[in-house]
């Protein structure tokens, strides 16, 4: 069967992730949501996404297909109702469309299949903060979906660990003479990841493939450190997708950082109102500040945003693509794409020097800046660009 993950209804309330990347690379729990699919699965999958996005992520539309919804995550009954759909059979969850059967003639029509409703509850990213926010039980499903049945590499006895029958750590990493305590949620550590000395882990905490924790750093959960990311001081809650870097002391709380980010040494995040009130934060589609029914809520970064030493985030800000922060005081709780500075005002960082900093940044990972990469965030620039002041 060909699989092919759409966008769904919530992708404008997902951004500023999504102008980079389809709903289905969001990367929430250990894995991005298609690799859940795709490991559960046993199949490669291809997107229905923007057009500005498919060059990169081209649909690849079979006789048959099968199409998914990437904004909601699989679990049991979700998996087995899209294994058992016929064609013309459509799935729901509450007025949500969940999957469809549909041959390629027909692939965006659906008003007219049979309905099949799903139960059970599952779990929405609907908003850019459920990434965080619902960590705790992604991480415990792709835990549960990597693990079962397998051994974990031997922890090394210099290590402390409590409820060490949660902790699993795969072959190829690092872990030694570090605080491992699980008896909150499982602890997974990935292939050829280094956790330096002196670190503590409070699960569910997951370090991913060729990820790096820096020395006495403090990881509490629910918090991810994506594939090839850099950690270091205080993370809590919170989800880095990939090849970004925290490396230095400073708190991350509540937050959610995409991919190529960068936080300068002392960088720290407030993830919590001084009045206590629920945090409100910047949504896209409706171009006003959201409620988002959490106490706790801290900093959400587009892909290629980096700042300088020192800065501090105020609660509830939300960083567009390539922006560079830096300077005292907070800046904006809502800084536009591809500006350039901090509170003291923003000009437009220019997109050829956003494409050179992106270009020595990934050759750093062995990594090309391909055309494809430059005709996403030229695009982005276009699009963003009514919210930026010079």
């Amino acid at each position: 069967m060909n699989y092919i993950l759409f966008d769904g209804p919530s992708r404008n309330d997902l951004l500023p992730f999504t102008f980079t990347r389809p709903v289905a690379d969001i990367r929430i729990g250990i894995l991005s949501i298609r690799e859940k699919w795709e490991k559960i699965l046993g199949v490669q999958t291809s997107t229905q996404t923007q057009e500005y996005l498919s060059g990169k992520w081209p649909l690849k539309l079979q006789e048959k297909n099968i199409f998914i919804n990437a904004s909601v995550l699989p679990a049991s009954e979700f998996i087995q109702k899209v294994r058992d759909l016929k064609e013309g059979e459509k799935l729901t969850w509450n007025g949500l469309l969940l999957a469809y059967f549909q041959n390629s003639e027909n692939s965006a029509e659906t008003d007219s299949l049979k309905e099949i409703k799903v139960e059970t509850d599952l779990i929405h990213i609907a908003n850019t903060w459920d990434i965080f926010s619902r960590n705790d039980e992604a991480l415990k499903m792709d835990f549960e979906l990597l693990t079962k049945g397998r051994k974990s590499k031997e922890i090394h006895p210099s290590n402390y660990t409590k409820a060490a029958e949660n902790i699993f750590i795969e072959e190829g990493a690092e872990v030694e003479n570090c605080s491992l305590n699980a008896s909150s949620g499982p602890i997974y550590i990935g292939k050829n990841a280094l956790v330096m000395e002196g670190s503590s882990f409070r699960g569910p905490v997951a370090i991913c493939d060729n990820a790096v924790v820096k020395m006495g750093a403090k990881i509490y959960g629910a918090t991810t450190i994506g594939p090839f990311c850099k950690a270091g001081g205080e993370i809590n809650n919170s989800v880095m997708f990939q090849n970004s870097s925290k490396g230095h002391d400073g708190f991350l709380g509540n937050s959610v950082l995409g991919e190529w980010c960068n936080l300068g040494a002392d960088t720290n995040n407030s993830n919590l109102k001084n009045n206590y009130a629920e945090v409100r934060i910047w949504n896209y589609e409706t171009e006003r500040f959201a409620r988002t029914g959490l106490q706790f809520c801290g900093l959400i970064m587009g892909d290629h945003s980096k700042c300088g030493i020192n800065t501090m985030f105020n609660t509830g800000t939300v960083v567009g693509v390539s922006a560079n922060i830096f300077g005292s005081g907070f800046p904006r709780n809502f800084i536009p794409s591809f500006s350039w500075g901090g509170s003291a005002g923003t000009s437009t960082y220019k997109l050829e020097k956003v494409y050179e900093t992106a270009e020595l940044v990934l050759k750093r990972r062995n990594t090309d800046f391909t055309e494809e990469d430059k005709d996403i965030l030229k695009h982005v620039f276009e699009q963003t660009s009514k919210w930026r002041r010079d």
